[in-house]
């Protein structure tokens, strides 16, 4: 690139054009941030070139080079290229830094150019605070010691790396955000860069989003909504709140939304509390090309920052990303149990049609696999009478779950039931007196044994019998809290609760109520249904408890 046939200039030349070079890193200027290493401030080397300028008559400022926030352990810098680029054509063959980590870390680039490109192209290199002056003779001292100086700046480089790399590893293993920016929905707290807050504005776009993709509307339509509804991109966003970011999926001269960037946000779970970060590492301190890490060596806490979307909804678009979600040909009408409706038998995914009889059109739903061919049977179901059999079995969930919830207050208060958790606290105190009246007879043996009562064998072995009582108590202490533990913090108002009271008044079914309440549901061939309702597992909880309280059916009037 650099070597051509041009003439070098001569070192017995009495004027030099120049070129100022002025370097700070990312890492510098968290330095002067923190009152460190103010010399090395864009300013001060500025101003250190100028002065030595003004005492060497002979040097001419020719332009003023500067890469403010350039890494020195490579050379691609845009600045130290432009300069590159007026020494090929001639219009400076000197080059001025403060020092040579300003010039470069990287021991192997850095005496390249001083050692091979500089000299075969006539520049003079300088170096103030190291005195390294290429146009003047330099001793064998000097000589020898300038590679060991591009060395020490290049091992400083590795150790600084080091230590950042270390320092945001404990940080992201600890959930505390170490990104530039904020993702679209959050800001960094100003009280605290490491903490994120919610962004109200955004954050009700994103609801939205997943509001709309719970409604049955693809990831196309949703982005051209926002487009049409004129709602700012991310990036574009950020631009107009004056954030400085830019991006590769620009295409425009204004970045829209695009389908990709609304897959992102409804697959992102920073919006349920959970910082994930690390997904993404360079080689090393000198390689900076990306690399993604495999998901397992991620770094995912939970619980970092307030959500902006409920966990429950969350799980719902992930499921709903991975089914078949449909909306009508022309948009408007959307497909109620698109996604919620599988064949029964192979399992495939039940599809809707239209069929025209006596001037009426009927929907239906039937097995794709059996449209397909594959051999599997019809399974059709007529639309209505889909829709009136989840209708009454969503009712018929909810008054259970409603007088589940009834029923699991009363019980929790009923102190004199043998069946109550008023028989765990009768346990446990039976149980701690057991183990202090075997710690008190442990302390009898003491006294026997020196007052000779008792052997030293004798002492020993009811000693260790006393011992297997205490510890075998403890242990069925431990497990008697356990099962009390699990029985008192059945939820009397948990979220699975409260979903289902939101909908104990309802009088039509809607692809909200479908997407909180049911997982999917099957069809048979006999147009029979089994729908699999959410949150089966504390369901069957609450059920297991309530069964085993006859007294409590008894004083209920036998309701469960």
């Amino acid at each position: 690139m650099f070597f051509s046939n041009e003439v070098q200039i001569q070192s017995n030349q009495t004027h030099w054009l120049c070129g100022s070079y002025v370097r700070l890193s990312k890492e510098d200027i968290d330095a002067i941030k923190g009152g460190k290493d103010e010399s090395n401030s864009v300013t001060n080397q500025k101003a250190m070139i100028r002065s030595y300028l003004e005492e060497h008559p002979e040097l001419e400022l020719y332009e003023e080079y500067v890469d403010d926030g350039y890494t020195g352990v490579n050379f691609d810098r845009p600045d130290f290229k432009r300069l590159m680029e007026d020494v090929k054509d001639r219009r400076i063959n000197c080059i001025i830094v403060k020092d040579l980590s300003r010039f470069g870390r990287n021991y192997i680039e850095a005496g390249k150019y001083l050692e091979q490109v500089f000299p075969f192209l006539g520049v003079r290199f300088i170096a103030i605070t190291d005195d390294i002056d290429t146009g003047r003779q330099q001793s064998d001292s000097e000589q020898f010691i300038l590679p060991f100086k591009n060395l020490f700046n290049d091992t400083y480089s590795r150790d600084i790396s080091t230590k950042v790399r270390s320092h945001l590893a404990i940080k992201r293993k600890n959930g505390q955000f170490v990104g530039s920016f904020a993702c679209y929905g959050y800001f960094k707290d100003p009280a605290d860069h490491n903490k994120l807050v919610i962004d109200p504005e955004a954050a009700e776009v994103i609801k939205q989003i997943f509001y709309w993709k719970i409604q049955g509307l693809s990831t196309e339509r949703i982005a051209d909504k926002l487009n049409d509804l004129g709602i700012l991109c991310p990036m574009e966003y950020k631009h107009s709140l004056g954030m400085k970011v830019s991006t590769n999926f620009r295409t425009k001269g204004k970045a829209q939304w695009a389908p990709k960037s609304v897959l992102r946000i409804l697959k992102n779970d920073i919006y349920i509390g959970t910082m994930t970060q690390g997904k993404k590492t360079t080689p090393s301190y000198k390689v900076k090309k990306i690399i993604a890490k495999p998901e397992e060596e991620w770094d995912r806490v939970e619980g970092t920052h307030e959500p902006v979307i409920h966990k429950d909804i969350f799980d719902v678009v992930q499921k709903l990303l991975l089914r078949d979600t449909r909306i009508s040909p022309d948009e408007k009408k959307l497909y109620l149990f698109s996604g919620f409706l599988c064949c029964a038998d192979c399992g495939m995914n039940m599809v809707r049609s239209r069929r025209k009889y006596k001037d009426k059109v009927y929907s239906y739903y039937s097995c794709s696999g059996y449209k397909n061919g594959s051999g599997c049977t019809s399974h059709m179901i007529s639309e209505k009478r889909l829709y009136d059999s989840v209708l009454q079995a969503v009712r018929q969930q909810c008054r259970l779950v409603v007088d589940m919830s009834r029923l699991l207050k009363y019980a929790q208060d009923l102190p004199d039931d043998p069946n109550s958790l008023h028989r765990f606290d009768v346990q446990l105190a039976k149980l701690d007196k057991e183990i202090a009246h075997n710690q008190e007879m442990k302390i009898h043996l003491v006294e026997n044994l020196n007052s000779g009562l008792l052997s030293r064998e004798e002492y020993q072995e009811l000693s260790a019998m006393y011992d297997k009582r205490i510890k075998d108590a403890r242990q069925a202490k431990l497990n008697v809290e356990a099962e009390r533990n699990g029985l008192k913090d059945l939820p009397l108002e948990g979220e699975w609760l409260k979903t289902f009271k939101k909908y104990q008044t309802f009088t039509e079914l809607d692809r909200m109520m479908l997407a909180e309440l049911i997982d999917f549901i099957e069809i048979h061939n006999d147009k029979q249904l089994t729908i699999h309702f959410k949150f089966a597992d504390q369901i069957q909880c609450v059920q297991q408890y309530l069964d085993s309280l006859p007294a409590l059916r008894e004083k209920a009037g036998g309701k469960n």
